[in-house]
């Protein structure tokens, strides 16, 4: 069955959307082992959020989509093909959307915007102009054109972000924490832009998060790590209706003064 198509939200030209294949991916760093044979796939246009605790290897899994680790053993697949072999990150589409934003502080909103497309020559400068000028269009963000990230929210700078990645005309967008240090409000409006996103375009959307609301609202399928073993796989009813202590422990911890719980963590 052929990959379904998705139209790019920039330029309206349709590309198949790509699948995302875990298999057997163990990451060691020395004696740590922050990846233990990690294996799930990812379907072309569908929202997979992958949660877990702090230090369970999520970061360390999106590094390895992106070709920014190697793996100790297994292999990540996109769209059929290994990503570390050659040429594979190169044919494929990819936007990462980082939890700080990176965006560069000596340069306007615009030029932030324009910057891959003019490093890689994409288009002569009126071309990238319409570019930058849709996708701050698509995330309500004209007024910010000429402005500086110092000068904006933390919401905004996310938004710019997001607006950032959909320049580079993605067929796969990652995105490391997009809600976290925001408001409940702009939580739930950054997880309304990236579902969004993927129900008009249908781009593959992988989604590093520890926001229950995000995940439980917008994700078609949960991925859990903990301690860097897949625990859980399943969609959001499936998630809630899970009697696993560990998962119902995460989801909704319980404060307990008589018996607190930084008292048993590991130094």
């Amino acid at each position: 069955m052929p990959c379904p198509l998705h139209r790019n939200p920039i330029t309206a030209v349709e590309s198949p959307a790509v699948g995302v294949a875990i298999e057997g991916l163990s990451k060691n760093f020395g004696k740590l082992q922050a990846l233990k044979n990690v294996s799930f796939t990812v379907e072309p246009g569908e929202i997979f959020v992958l949660m877990g605790p702090s230090g369970s290897g999520k970061s360390v899994l999106l590094k390895h989509i992106v070709g920014l680790e190697a793996p100790t053993s297994g292999r990540v697949l996109i769209d059929g093909r290994d990503a570390a072999a050659e040429g594979t990150l190169e044919s494929v589409r990819i936007a990462l959307v980082f939890q700080a934003g990176a965006l560069f502080n000596s340069l306007s909103i615009y030029d932030n915007l324009a910057l891959y497309p003019r490093e890689h020559r994409l288009g002569t400068e009126a071309q990238i102009k319409e570019k930058v000028t849709r996708a701050l269009q698509i995330l309500s963000l004209e007024n910010t054109a000429h402005k500086f990230p110092s000068e904006l929210s933390g919401g905004m700078k996310k938004r710019v972000a997001i607006a950032r990645a959909l320049v580079m005309e993605p067929q796969l967008m990652l995105y490391d924490e997009p809600t976290s240090e925001l408001d409940p409000v702009m939580s739930a409006t950054n997880s309304e832009i990236i579902a969004t996103l993927k129900d008009e375009y249908h781009v593959t959307t992988i989604v590093v998060s520890h926001d229950r609301e995000l995940a439980l609202g917008i994700a078609d399928r949960i991925g859990i790590l903990m301690a860097g073993e897949l625990v859980f796989l399943g969609t959001p009813a499936e998630i809630k209706a899970s009697t696993d202590a560990r998962i119902a422990d995460f989801f909704h911890p319980k404060i307990d003064l008589k018996n607190p719980r930084f008292k048993n963590l590991e130094t």
